[in-house]
């Protein structure tokens, strides 16, 4: 927890932070660096909140990976011990 991903300025995300684990979720959040924001399907039932200042917080469960922004891919892989392992990529 606590860990930050910098990801490519193309994600339309500044770095996305790890805010918290527990035994079914991921909860993050990042600065949005875009002009605009989208996300499709975080599995579990995840979740997409203003956080003010152009900010997002996404809370991801194990499985499917979710979209955002078109542009990339994120994928909570495993939770184990309040440690999770996530898988982020392009889209396409």
């Amino acid at each position: 927890m606590g860990d930050v991903v910098t990801v490519p300025e193309t994600y339309g995300l500044g770095p996305i932070k790890v805010t918290a684990i527990d035994a079914d979720k991921v909860d993050m959040a990042a600065e949005l660096t875009g002009s605009g924001y989208s996300v499709s399907g975080c599995s579990g039932g995840g979740s997409v909140t203003s956080q003010g200042k152009g900010g997002v917080a996404l809370s991801c469960s194990k499985g499917p990976a979710a979209t955002i922004n078109n542009a990339m891919s994120l994928k909570v892989v495993d939770i184990q011990d309040r440690t999770a392992v996530l898988r982020i990529k392009p889209t396409g």
